[in-house]
């Protein structure tokens, strides 16, 4: 979806630049609204996995182990959603999204340089998940979702005859969803910490092309990147036998599980229009 979308939106601004060039170059000044959509799609952490606090003591990287002492764990882990209890079932990338939004600004021009500041709020559907496997066999799913973005953003750029390209970035912060799902019946799975507000930053590029005084077409790439907050999952015992690996003696309260990133990273190629005043 992202190779396609690059390829319409650089379509829609070689349309643009081969349109007849305005009598005198566009003025750049002042405040402007605007509307985007785009396609998104979620970084590839395929190296990424679960990790564990079996004592409990806050730090994740202790081995889950059965009473033998092997490694719960060993089948490995993978980036996305699993497909069955086994490993060589396969794992489901994580789908592309979309993104629809507006947006308020305000630049400066000083001659053919461009300065401003732009505002940005939009509903994202957006996704990011990894998955551990364990030897029962069982599949443990940790899934977060990002439901809204609003950033501020400062954009520099040269501005020649109707046509502006420009770099943008600045300060960035989303709502977060998060899910835990696991093919284990025998254990409990609860939430113990799920801070759904993720902050950081917003970096890309672009070019605006005017079709008439008041009126422009964007094109544009932007990398968005956000600090989750950590979503942890305390495993109790539930059904599962006094023997079982995750309420094993010494400690029989049970373990904690969290995502080993907790960066969440989101491309998104954009198509939008602006209104300027």
């Amino acid at each position: 979806m992202i190779k396609t979308l690059t390829v319409s939106a650089g379509a829609l601004m070689l349309a643009a630049v081969g349109a007849p060039a305005m009598a005198q170059s566009q003025d750049w000044s002042g405040l402007y609204v605007g509307v985007y959509g785009s396609g998104t799609k979620t970084n590839d952490q395929d190296d990424e996995r679960l990790r564990f606090d079996r004592n409990l003591d806050g730090n994740f990287g202790d081995t889950v182990t059965t009473l033998a002492g092997a490694d719960a764990f060993s089948p490995g882990s993978c980036g996305g959603s699993a497909k069955g209890d086994l490993p060589s079932n396969g794992c489901d990338e994580d789908s592309n999204g979309v993104e629809g939004g507006g947006r308020i600004g305000y630049d400066f021009q000083f001659g053919n340089f461009v300065v401003g500041a732009v505002g940005e709020y939009s509903g994202v559907d957006a996704e990011d998940s990894v998955t551990s496997y364990s030897t029962t066999p069982a599949y443990y799913v940790s899934e977060r979702n990002l439901n809204n973005l609003a950033a501020l953003r400062a954009r520099v750029g040269y501005a020649y005859g109707p046509a502006l390209v420009y770099a943008t970035g600045g300060v960035a912060t989303g709502e977060m969803t998060n899910r835990f799902y696991s093919s284990n019946g025998q254990n409990t799975f609860t939430a113990t910490t799920d801070d759904d507000q993720a902050d950081g930053y917003q970096a890309g590029g672009g070019i605006e092309y005017a079709l008439a005084p008041h009126l422009s077409v964007t094109g544009e790439y932007i990398y968005t990147s956000l600090e989750a907050s950590d979503f942890n999952v305390r495993v109790g015992r539930g059904i599962a036998i006094a023997t079982n690996p995750f309420v094993l003696a010494p400690n029989t309260t049970g373990t904690d599980i969290q995502r080993s990133n907790g960066r969440f990273g989101l491309h998104a190629v954009r198509i939008g229009m602006n209104y300027r005043f």
